[in-house]
């Protein structure tokens, strides 16, 4: 007969789950979406692109979300060697992340973004698809 160990942590994480107290829930960058509060942008050289982050657990914007990286192409339209240079800007709502950037062309625009949400070892990655209008 094989003889089975537990630890302190093991022990309490069984009982827990007997006793139908174990609450831990963790979030992945799955549980993350970037959407685009508006998905139709004015073509131009300053043009305003805005992001919410959604936790999709709770369907609540996630602010505080520090934004590391972002790439703006023209994959959509077969171009994705067509990029431009993204700015941050400020939003006063939280949960939304607003950006400058120069749509000099119109058509599909792609925008990826990585960010660190407060409280997930993981980073978020996503990506958005937008269409530049004259």
């Amino acid at each position: 007969m094989k003889q089975i160990t537990f630890n302190a942590r093991s022990t309490l994480l069984a009982g827990a789950l007997l006793l139908g107290t174990a609450t831990a829930s963790f979030a992945g960058p799955q549980d993350y979406e970037f959407q685009a509060v508006q998905t139709e942008i004015k073509q131009g050289p300053a043009a305003t692109v805005s992001l919410r982050l959604v936790d999709k657990r709770t369907g609540k914007a996630v602010p505080d979300a520090v934004i590391f990286t972002t790439r703006m192409d023209m994959a959509p339209d077969g171009m994705e060697t067509m990029t431009t240079k993204v700015d941050p800007t400020t939003s006063a709502e939280p949960g939304i992340y607003s950006f400058t950037t120069n749509l000099s062309m119109e058509g599909g625009w792609r925008f990826q973004v990585a960010a660190k949400v407060q409280g997930e070892p993981e980073t978020v990655k996503g990506e958005v698809v937008l269409k530049a209008i004259p």
